[in-house]
Formats: C-alpha cells, structure tokens, sequence
C-alpha cells in the first residue's frame, strides 16, 4: 500500500501524485491512500480513478482530513475501462466536434463590464445552436461564476449539458470564491484536468 499526504496542497498536486502512485504499483496492482483536507480534492481523486476503471472509497478521519482509497488490480479492469472508453469515444466519434470552449472570466472583450457580461450571455446562448455541441466548456478564474447558481446563463448551459456537452468548472476557482455550495450544472476539475482538455481538443476557443 502506498500512502500519500497532501494536505495543504492544492489541485491538481494530490490527483498528479495520485496517479504517478498508481502507475508505480504494476500490472500487480495494489492501494493507493490519498490524505487531503478538502472535498474538492476528494472529488477529484475519485473522478480521476473512475475515469480510469478504478473502485474508490473515502472516509472522513478527523477535521479537515479526508482519507481517499483507490484500489488496482486484475479485479478492478483498469484496461477495460480504458477499453471501454476507446470504444464509447469511436463511438461518438461521428456526432461530436471535438470543439472544447475554455471561459477564463465572467464577461466578455475589453471596455464596459455590463456590456462583456451581455455579450457572454449571447456567447453561451449561441453555443446551444452549434451542431453537433462543443464537447466540453471549461470554466476558470471567475468563469467559476457562470456555473453558480446566481448565473444569468444557467439554463442555456443545463440545456448544453442536455445535449452532451461536458461542463467542467475549475475546483481551486470554485473554492477561491467560495461558490463550493452555489455550482449548479457540471462537475469540478483541477487544473490537470484542463491542461489535458485543452491538449487533446481538436479545436479550442479560448476566451
């Protein structure tokens, strides 16, 4: 068993140290344990090993120390998760655009800030009418805000999500404004996470 402290280290550190542990275990398998003291971070280490076939558990050990397990072996089919996934994503292939929207803040260009928060709205909107959807949109710095509860934006991003597209909103973001319990479409990312979106899209709109 390897045994991992990241507390007081922020994402994506924990998940990247995670992984690297996993890889160290072998065809034979084995336990990784995770130590942080935040959900984020728990819930980006259980989406890391779900996304790779792995069973995961958590447990709260004491104030501010959440304990995170993810088990590998030949019982868990690592490779056929990750079979698994090839073959949903040939599968797709033909109806996604492999088009990936990075969204770094809640207003859009430069001058007046009632005008850029317009302007994004439409922006948003008008994803809604690409076909097929774009395949993911992520959301950082104060992005984070648009997939909050308070956003203006909301329903046409619930209507994205509908449609296939994957909502990712930054998790240090999230926590750095403290929207933790105001996300209300999509999921949490680290930044590992989007570094990987945005290298593996085959065609990014950044703004």
């Amino acid at each position: 068993m390897i045994t991992i402290d990241a507390l007081g280290q922020v994402c994506p550190i924990p998940v990247i140290r995670a992984k690297k542990a996993l890889e160290e275990l072998g065809p034979e398998g084995g336990v990784v344990t995770v130590l942080v003291d935040n959900d984020i971070s728990r819930q980006n280490l259980q989406k890391m090993a779900e996304g790779m076939g792995l069973q995961s558990e958590y447990r709260t050990k004491e104030p501010g120390v959440i304990e995170v397990t993810i088990v590998a072996g030949a019982g868990c089919a690592v490779d056929a998760g990750k079979a698994g996934e090839a073959e949903e994503a040939g599968e797709k292939e033909d109806i996604q655009s492999g088009l990936v929207v990075a969204i770094s803040r809640n207003t859009m260009g430069e001058g007046s800030e009632e005008l850029g928060k317009i302007l994004l709205k439409g922006f948003i909107y008008s994803l809604r009418e690409l076909n097929p959807a774009p395949e993911k949109i992520l959301f950082f710095n104060s992005g984070a805000f648009l997939t909050s509860s308070d956003s203006n934006s909301l329903e046409d991003l619930k209507a994205l999500a509908e449609n296939g597209t994957t909502i990712l909103t930054c998790g240090t973001c999230v926590n750095y404004y403290g929207l933790g319990d105001k996300l209300a479409v999509g999921e949490i990312i680290n930044m590992y996470g989007i570094v990987t979106a945005m290298a593996e899209a085959k065609r990014l709109i950044n703004i």
